[in-house]
């Protein structure tokens, strides 16, 4: 990256030695049907966003994640592909700890001006716990969000075992934007529109790493970085 560019970028997120991954979310060009299988045509018109950070390695096999983003009137929706030869899962309450099994996570950031921010964690087998970290939320350490759609590959199972057949699995989900009208501009968003996010990846038993989008540099594992977060347009 050229020089110019590179302080251009650290010098608007105002963070010195920080540099931000950007995605444009283009409008679906028709309907998703959220069943963990990411095989609408929709998703074709949707970029890649595959090139996680491994913050904190130590050991063992860098395994690929792959999301992609895509709006409408009414949803954000997220599609994951993880490859992931070794699948495991147990956890089946709400709001249990998700991010020991195999995990993806959503943090979300809907006004960059704030620091604000949303999660989604969300486990194999369809496990989910929902947070808020903001001024208003008087709510308690957990949050139920409206009308959220999930799905994996693995869907609804009591637990998942390890198993040599293991090669990856799919997970979609459709949120709201109506779950964001205490920080977004506008709900739902209008083409230019930007927020700040970011995509995670952890857990389960083996090769349990920790994944993200935009750069972490903390000295453990710690995802709850607002002000890591990437950025994203919506646009048409």
């Amino acid at each position: 990256m050229k020089p110019l560019i590179l302080l251009l970028l650290v010098t608007a997120a105002g963070m010195p030695g920080q540099e931000f991954p950007r995605y444009e979310i283009k409008r679906a060009r028709g309907p998703i049907v959220v069943d963990g299988k990411m095989d609408d045509a929709a998703w074709r018109g949707a970029r890649k966003a595959d090139k996680f950070h491994f913050n904190w390695y130590q050991s063992g096999a860098k395994e690929k994640t792959e999301a992609r983003l895509l709006w409408d009137d009414t949803n954000l929706y997220v599609g994951y592909r993880l490859q992931d030869k070794h699948i495991s899962a147990k956890v089946v309450e709400r709001h249990g700890p998700v991010s020991l099994d195999d995990c993806v996570e959503i943090f979300l950031r809907p006004d960059p001006d704030k620091r604000s921010y949303y999660g989604f964690e969300m486990n194999v087998i369809g496990t989910m716990l929902n947070f808020v970290r903001a001024d208003w939320w008087k709510g308690g350490r957990y949050w139920e969000p409206e009308g959220v759609q999930l799905r994996t590959s693995h869907h609804g199972l009591p637990g998942k075992e390890e198993s040599p057949d293991d090669n990856g699995w799919v997970l979609e989900v459709a949120i709201p934007f109506k779950n964001f009208v205490n920080d977004a501009k506008h709900t739902p968003p209008q083409p230019g529109d930007v927020w700040r996010i970011n995509l995670n990846r952890s857990g389960g038993k083996t090769d349990a790493q920790y994944s993200t989008w935009s750069p972490v540099k903390t000295p453990k594992p710690n995802f709850h970085q607002p002000d890591s977060f990437g950025y994203v347009t919506f646009v048409q």
